[in-house]
């Protein structure tokens, strides 16, 4: 009998674990590094011990550290929970050796999934459907050119030991092949410590569907449905559902059958996820296998009634699985999508900073696993996803309408999310038709309004007049009746200059009672304020009584209002300045990450927003562009550096010209 848990893992996944082990009476462990010291799920676990400074090599990605704290605290098995150590056969095989029980797969399943090379001639081995390509054993880049010749274009080239997209690029002419190569092999080495890359015939506008499989130490495996991840950028997921709106029962039973396949082919034992290309005639090919439990499991617990952590642990102990295949059923539809901070107007930027406000929305059918707490910090060291938000529904229609719901009504204050990204996604006929493929986001989606940056409406604007002009009441403060206090108020005009951006936004600002009338430019609001506190405004805004949320710090106003947010700051009362025509030509990394492309030199010629550098952070590329238009004096920076925060990378000297034009 296991008795006492320690999760190799932080945020989300970590709670999530907690969550189940506790229920069986497990005892649990944490571990946490110095940036994560008041992080949730620390607070929640029994016991916690702190492995190393907050960099992940030094902390998360410390197998050694792990272990002892689990032999310090009487552990007698570590779940990985996804990502760091989680497919670390080397980690594995420590965990084994110190007597610990590793709730995952065997090493040698590890070891064998973790290479797409040798997964695919596996797979080849079992029966298993691939895509046409080569797999030579580290293969020198003119084999690579060779077989890509042979195989014709357009085609793939893969990181062997990759996964999330990291290390992949799509080639669709001979002229891009030689430096692609080149690209994908620094980025395997630098994600992966593995350059070796395979090539492969690209299926083109394919539907990602995954199956969920479960396997014994008795012999027994089953698959538990699929999931549609199709909807992605850049290969990382972005939405998945279950069960897949393209899928038949026919296609769910050959690609179920498949995947457990390929469960027992390698020996498996414990949760694994298959993940196949269908192209548009429904035929289907083995793509990877994640040899431990995915981010998006918790759409397949809800549609099969299933806690799958609980299973591992099941497994782990030795039981056999808890259903045969006959006895899994499949209820409704259930939606997940991956609420980050990071600023889809910007190029997905990471957000880091303050959550002053993080309140999900509550309803029937809805989930949110999450490791953050209004309080926390985004910091740039790890992920910056905040929660993964889930709605089940009887029918796929239901379930999209709690998701819309969902999203429109979680709060979150103090950094730019992904939020309307991802409403604008559920709300799109497309997706709502179920014909969504891997090119969506890349094509009918790309011009949507949610990728541009927002302006500020005329309503909005009015909205967060009437809380500035009430005094900056933030959350916390008590909720005031204004029809009582304002009735009998004289009519007042007042000017107000709010930054949105970098846009600075001069009102006028007319109030009668509870009257507001709010001018800018040409465009004119009038609505009437009934009440305010508590981080809710509530109006009457043409005859129709309504709700927004808000929160102020300082100068700063936060605002939520029909799905969107704004952020404004009152520049009313501050003096006038003037504002530079460009920036300081001083370019620095907008977070830490490593450098995997410098593509300017001393001397040349840029223009404002042509990009310099392009920095890897957060499992993304970071494109870092010139604040202004001039000559490149000095570079700083080289590939595969690592870099921090600020660091100086670039100085652009600004041309005679532009320095007689602006003053600077």
């Amino acid at each position: 009998m296991l008795k006492k848990l320690l999760i190799a893992n932080r945020g989300e996944i970590a709670v999530r674990v907690i969550q189940t082990a506790k229920s069986l009476g497990y005892r649990t462990v944490a571990v946490y590094s110095e940036a994560d010291a008041k992080a949730l799920h620390v607070e929640m676990a029994d016991e916690a011990v702190c492995i190393g400074p907050a960099q992940v090599s030094a902390s998360y990605l410390k197998g050694e550290a792990i272990i002892e704290a689990a032999v310090r605290t009487g552990s007698d098995c570590v779940h990985p929970g996804y990502g760091f150590l989680s497919e670390n056969s080397g980690f594995a095989r420590a965990c084994k050796d110190a007597g610990l029980v590793f709730v995952g797969p065997p090493e040698a399943a590890i070891e064998l999934m973790g290479s797409k090379r040798r997964s695919k001639i596996a797979m080849q081995e079992a029966g298993v459907p691939v895509v046409p390509g080569f797999e030579g054993d580290n293969a020198s880049d003119d084999e690579l050119i060779g077989a890509a010749k042979n195989i014709g274009y357009p085609l793939m080239i893969k990181a062997s030991a990759g996964g999330g997209g990291r290390g992949m690029r799509l080639v669709e002419k001979d002229e891009e092949l030689a430096d692609n190569i080149r690209r994908a092999r620094s980025e395997a080495r630098q994600a992966f410590g593995d350059d070796e890359l395979i090539v492969e015939k690209a299926v083109i506008e394919p539907r990602h569907i995954e199956i969920q499989v479960f396997a014994d130490q008795h012999g027994n495996a089953v698959y538990l449905g699929e999931r549609d991840c199709s909807v992605q950028r850049r290969h990382q997921k972005v939405v998945e559902e279950a069960p897949s709106p393209f899928v038949t029962p026919e296609l769910r039973q050959a690609m179920g059958g498949a995947a457990v396949k390929a469960a027992l082919a390698c020996g498996y034992e414990g949760a694994g996820t298959v993940e196949f290309l269908v192209d548009k005639d429904r035929n289907f090919y083995f793509l990877e296998m994640n040899t431990r439990l995915q981010v998006e499991h918790p759409v397949t617990e809800l549609i099969t009634g299933q806690d799958l952590v609980a299973w591992q642990l099941s497994v782990a102990e030795g039981l056999t699985l808890p259903l045969t295949q006959d006895q899994i059923r499949l209820n409704g539809h259930a939606i997940e999508v991956r609420l980050y901070a990071e600023d889809p107007a910007n190029g997905f930027t990471p957000q880091t900073g303050p959550l002053h406000q993080f309140r999900p929305a509550e309803g029937e059918g809805l989930r949110f696993d999450t490791g953050v707490r209004s309080g926390d910090a985004v910091t740039p060291h790890y992920d910056p996803m905040l929660a993964k938000v889930v709605a089940w529904g009887a029918n796929r229609n239901e379930a999209r309408r709690r998701l819309l719901r969902a999203l429109e009504d979680t709060t979150v204050f103090g950094v730019t999310t992904n939020r309307y990204f991802l409403s604008r996604i559920i709300a799109n006929d497309t997706f709502g038709a179920g014909e969504a493929t891997t090119a969506f986001l890349q094509q009918p989606f790309r011009d949507d309004p949610s990728l541009a940056p927002q302006q500020t409406s005329i309503r909005e604007l009015a909205l967060a007049a009437c809380i500035f002009s009430h005094g900056h009441r933030g959350a916390g403060a008590s909720r005031h009746d204004m029809n009582m206090s304002w009735s009998n108020a004289p009519a007042t005009v007042t000017p107000m200059k709010l930054e949105n951006g970098d846009n600075i936004l001069e009102l006028l600002v007319r109030r009668a009672g509870n009257h507001f009338t709010v001018t800018s430019g040409e465009h004119q609001y009038e609505l009437d304020l009934e009440s305010i506190g508590d981080g809710l405004l509530c109006v009457t805004d043409k005859g129709v009584r309504q709700q927004c949320q808000y929160h102020s710090q300082g100068d700063q106003l936060y605002l939520q209002a029909s799905g969107q947010s704004v952020t404004l700051r009152d520049l009313t009362h501050q003096p006038a300045s003037g504002s530079a025509a460009s920036g300081s030509g001083r370019i620095r990394a907008t977070m830490d990450g490593a450098i995997i492309d410098v593509l300017v030199e001393a001397g040349q010629a840029v223009q404002q927003g042509d990009t310099l550098v392009i920095l890897e952070a957060m499992k993304m590329e970071h494109p870092v562009k010139a604040d202004r238009d001039g000559t490149v004096g000095e570079v700083l920076a080289s590939r595969g550096d690592q870099v921090k925060r600020s660091q100086l990378l670039v100085e652009v000297i600004a041309d005679e010209t532009t320095t007689e034009e602006t003053g600077q």
